[in-house]
């Protein structure tokens, strides 16, 4: 059986992050889907017909996403056909991630309708558009799923994944003392090792 291992990667990130996870699965294709795409109704448009292109040689795929990159391949491949996914410190709850982060910028819900765009001090722009969209659009999410989490994680509240694990019958798994972004060389070897048992095809460096 021929298996692609789909890499959809995080925010700054880049589809060259999937060379990682190569050494993990011997026998299969990995591969990383470079993407433009900064809002979910932009992945609605480019990541059906790209993971159509990539998967069609093959008989099953297996999604592994990162971050923003697991919630705009749940706004966009929710018909697909995956064996099943895996995701690393997903968001999962973009509506009150948003909602978080106008407490972080001092502002108001009234203030971004008025506004439509709001700068902030740490780096993202609030967008009165995106909220919208987000809020008329919920995740219709049915794929077998399992999720690594880091407790330290500051945009994604054990309790929002947990609540969101427990509604799509995901498998959760917390790192006690991990982070949103996994990159330490112990982060990492934890990440390795969920990837192996969590998929069942990996090898563990």
């Amino acid at each position: 059986m021929k298996k692609l291992i789909l890499y959809v990667h995080g925010q700054g990130g880049t589809a060259e992050e999937a060379e990682h996870y190569k050494p993990l699965f011997p026998g299969c294709t990995v591969v990383g889907l470079s993407y433009k795409a900064e809002t979910p109704w932009e992945a609605e448009k480019e990541f059906p017909a790209a993971f159509q292109r990539l998967a069609e040689p093959y008989d099953s795929v297996i999604l592994i996403a990162n971050s923003i990159g697991a919630y705009f391949s749940m706004c966009s491949l929710p018909q697909e056909k995956l064996e099943k996914a895996c995701f690393i410190s997903p968001i999962v709850d973009m509506e009150k991630l948003i909602c978080d982060m106008m407490v972080w910028a001092k502002t108001s819900e009234a203030e971004l309708r008025e506004k439509s765009r709001i700068e902030t001090t740490f780096g993202e722009t609030l967008s009165w558009e995106y909220l919208c969209y987000v809020r008329s659009h919920p995740v219709d999410w049915r794929t077998p799923t399992k999720i690594l989490y880091g407790s330290r994680d500051h945009l994604t509240s054990r309790e929002t994944v947990t609540a969101f694990a427990k509604a799509h019958q995901a498998e959760l798994t917390v790192m006690e003392n991990g982070e949103h972004w996994f990159h330490t060389a112990e982060q990492m070897a934890f990440l390795d090792g969920w990837i192996s048992r969590s998929t069942g095809t990996a090898t563990e460096k």
